[in-house]
């Protein structure tokens, strides 16, 4: 199976990313000149880190039978020191009372096994090139 992401644009603001089988639509803001149709490419990216903790926690429960009603990951994000972009991201797993106290310490570091937060602190390297396709 190929690993390609295919990216297309589909007029105004908007650009698709299709991926095995799955059509992943962002647009931009109004703000920014979109129509916000669909999410900006940077909040998906922030929606990938908390959603991926969160089904690791998800899991984590199952295979314990712990359920998972009323449990929650609030993330939240704080900026650099100098205003540009975004220096610092929290997650905290929101447990209801009755969550066993012994596992409390275990659903943080399952979280932890997130790949997408993985790979943000082992990034891969990026390179960005042109090719002529077509007659």
């Amino acid at each position: 199976m190929s690993r390609d992401m295919i990216i297309t644009f589909e007029g105004g603001k908007k650009v698709n990313a299709e991926y095995k089988g799955f059509t992943i639509e962002t647009d931009q803001s109004e703000y920014a000149g979109g129509e916000g149709s669909a999410p900006e490419p940077f909040m998906l990216f922030l929606a990938s880190i908390g959603t991926c903790a969160g089904i690791y926690v998800f899991s984590f429960c199952q295979s314990r039978e712990i359920p998972t009603e009323g449990i929650r990951i609030v993330q939240s994000h704080f900026s650099r020191e100098g205003g540009r972009g975004i220096g610092r991201i929290v997650l905290t797993i929101e447990v209801p009372p009755g969550f066993p106290e012994k596992y409390r310490d275990a659903v943080v570091n399952a979280a932890n096994l997130c790949a997408v937060k993985k790979h943000i602190q082992d990034p891969p390297v990026f390179e960005v090139v042109t090719a002529t396709v077509g007659n």
